[in-house]
């Protein structure tokens, strides 16, 4: 029902509030010695979560999680690059709120229609 109502922006709305956690986690662990920073490839998450919603029969629920690489290690191990994170999570939040408006809209026409407007 979610697919056929709202297409593939109920799927990308909960995919891109998953990966605004995961870079929250990576932000709240900069500091922290030997943590490697994760992220959400969100085409390769959205490809699985559409497979699944149509029956695959071999879905990964971690599909799409990697791990990202730094581009200058730091000497304690860990893989956190703040400003990078700082970004990413700037344009989630930026994608996640033009995908709400989609929803937001298809919910308001949904809402005219049957108050026959």
């Amino acid at each position: 029902m979610n697919e056929r109502l709202f297409g593939i922006h109920g799927a990308a709305l909960t995919l891109r509030s998953q990966r605004m956690g995961v870079i929250a986690s990576n932000i709240a662990n900069a500091a922290t010695p030997g943590y490697k920073a994760r992220d959400i490839d969100f085409n390769a998450a959205l490809d699985a979560r559409l497979a699944a919603g149509r029956g695959a029969t071999r879905t990964n629920p971690d599909a799409g999680m990697v791990w990202r690489s730094p581009t200058m290690p730091s000497m304690d191990g860990n893989t956190v690059e703040l400003n990078r994170e700082q970004v990413a999570f700037a344009e989630n939040a930026v994608a996640y709120s033009a995908t709400l408006s989609f929803v937001q809209g298809k919910v308001s026409t949904i809402t005219r229609a049957l108050k026959g407007e």
